[in-house]
Order: C-alpha cells, then structure tokens, then sequence
C-alpha cells in the first residue's frame, strides 16, 4: 500500500509540481487519505492521495481482489482566489473515501455528490468524473495490478446534475462545450439547460 502511494505522490509531483500545502482525513473504518493542493499561476488543483492504496472492488463480487482492479485518485482544478475553495478537502476526501465506504467503482461519466456546497458559497454539490490521461498520466504498476489513472473532477450544480442523470455525461460535456463554460470558475452558475 506505502510503496503504491508513494509512486502516486511520484507522478503527482512530476505533472503538477511541488505540493504548497496538504491535509489529511480519516473517516471511521476507512484508510488515510490526503489532499495536496498545487498551484499553477492562477488555477489551484487539488490532488487526492490514498484512494489508490487498494482496488476498487466490483460490488456485485462475493470477495474484494486486494491486488487486482481499477485504482483511481481524483483531481479537481479551479481559478484560485476567486472564493474559498480551500474548503474542498474534506469533501475531497469524502468522495475518494467512497470506493471503501459504499462499495463502488469510481469512472469517468460518474457522478459523486457530497450532498452539501464543495466549498462556502458554491454553487456545486456534486461533480462529474471526466476522462483520466489529460493532466497527469495514468501509473503503470507492476503486474497482475492495474494502472492507477487520475481521473479529473468537474463541479455541477443540481441543475447540471439532474440534466445529466437524464441525457448522459457526454450530453453534458457537449453543452458546457458549446456554451464556452469555464469549468474552472468556482463562481459560475448553471449552464443554460433548455
């Protein structure tokens, strides 16, 4: 489990850089996750690290494998200084503590909801898993393990939620897409969904 995070942390730091501030939180009957937050100019991401300690176990199996199986962390990047997106890291947490907690496998076209603002007066309670190789490349591990892929994260509102849920994530990439949305701005409101 150590020797995989500390790859993790590896990759993390040769795509991003060097992490200005970190955090940890551990949820009863769960393992340690951490928060590292890099900044790049004015976008501050915010890096998962713990999730991948274990695979992520199909919920329908009568057993868990402990070697093979998807391995994700999560990675969201927003416009820094804009509001308090600091705040993110227990929901952060929240959401990559979600394979051991409810059983599940976390994969792009997802939707995780923390069910409360992501960070004060945000407009986001959940968000949308997106596709993994663009920002940090996938970590190949040695065999029978999977690659762990960093799979990013990007806030929706209700609305964007609810209109998601009923025509498709890629329904939904496609509006912001058109409408020139700027999936970074933790200030932004609702992409227009008529």
């Amino acid at each position: 489990m150590g020797e995989v995070l500390a790859l993790v942390e590896a990759r993390l730091r040769t795509a991003l850089g060097e992490p200005d501030a970190r955090a940890a939180v551990t949820f009863l009957g769960t393992d340690r996750i951490e928060v590292l937050r890099f900044t790049d100019g004015d976008v501050v991401r915010y890096a998962t690290l713990g999730m991948s300690a274990q695979p992520m176990a199909d919920p329908t199996a009568a057993l868990a494998d402990p070697v093979k199986g998807p391995r994700a962390e999560l990675v969201l990047s927003v416009r820094g200084g804009l509001a308090d997106t600091d705040k993110v890291l227990r929901p952060l947490a929240v959401l990559a503590s979600t394979p051991q907690v409810e059983g599940v496998v976390v994969a792009a076209g997802a939707s995780l909801d923390v069910g409360e603002p992501l960070w004060p007066g945000a407009s986001f309670t959940s968000v949308l898993v997106a596709e993994p190789g663009g920002l940090v490349e996938d970590l190949e591990l040695d065999e029978p393990m999977d690659p762990v892929r960093f799979l990013p994260l990007l806030p929706m509102t209700p609305n964007e939620a609810a209109w998601k849920r009923v025509h498709g994530a890629k329904a939904l990439e496609e509006r912001w897409l058109a409408r020139g949305t700027d999936l970074r701005d933790p200030l932004r409101g609702s992409v227009p969904l008529d």
